[in-house]
């Protein structure tokens, strides 16, 4: 995040905040995780691959018998994403989660060819019943990557169990951009404050890695 605690701004070119070594530590991470998870504001604001960059890192999950990037899942609340989205692009394990199924039509069929989503109807508490379904499915290890809906779900709900913020040395100044979690009610208060158990310089920015307990 920002100085003033934004994930991007309001143009509409992605904001680049990390460094490439911190990009590369987030490379890593991917590569020892189960499932990465976004949600639908990301995929299609930022379109990302959520892929295991590193030849090596792929290479290792390989060996080891997984699939050479993690499960990709994201979470919307319409159901509605861009079949030509980056994250259909390719083979890889995929599941659409939707939150109000009642309400949204049925998601359209990705035209690329393997592309296919599992398309799962969460009932709520709509993250403990995500967790239960990706669970049931073998993940023990899940990476959220954002936005700021999911940041807020998953740590008001204290179902967080390590905590990555990276600091950018640079302000974004507009009210109305994204920030890193919104309003709620959290677990971690002054009175029951995250243990911090690592702070790390990578290139011009900060990584600060909080334990839940």
């Amino acid at each position: 995040m920002s100085l003033d605690g934004r994930i991007d701004d309001c143009s509409p070119d992605r904001l680049v905040l990390s460094s490439p070594a911190d990009l590369d530590r987030v490379d890593e991470v991917r590569a020892g995780c189960d499932a990465i998870l976004v949600g639908a504001r990301t995929v299609r604001r930022d379109n990302p691959g959520l892929a295991v960059r590193s030849a090596d890192r792929r290479a290792a999950r390989l060996a080891a018998g997984r699939p050479p990037t993690p499960l990709r899942a994201v979470l919307t609340g319409q159901g509605a994403l861009d079949p030509a989205a980056r994250f259909f692009l390719d083979g890889a394990e995929r599941i659409v989660y939707r939150a109000r199924p009642a309400q949204v039509p049925a998601l359209p069929a990705p035209p690329v060819p393997g592309a296919a989503a599992t398309l799962v109807d969460l009932v709520d508490p709509v993250v403990e019943s995500l967790l239960r379904d990706l669970h049931g499915r073998g993940v023990r290890r899940l990476l959220v990557e954002g936005g700021t809906t999911l940041h807020t779900a998953f740590l008001t709900a204290g179902l967080v169990d390590e905590l990555h913020l990276v600091v950018a040395p640079f302000f974004v100044g507009d009210a109305a951009a994204p920030t890193f979690v919104g309003p709620g009610s959290f677990p971690f208060d002054a009175a029951h404050r995250l243990r911090l158990a690592e702070v790390r310089q990578l290139g011009d920015v900060v990584l600060l890695r909080y334990r839940m307990s």
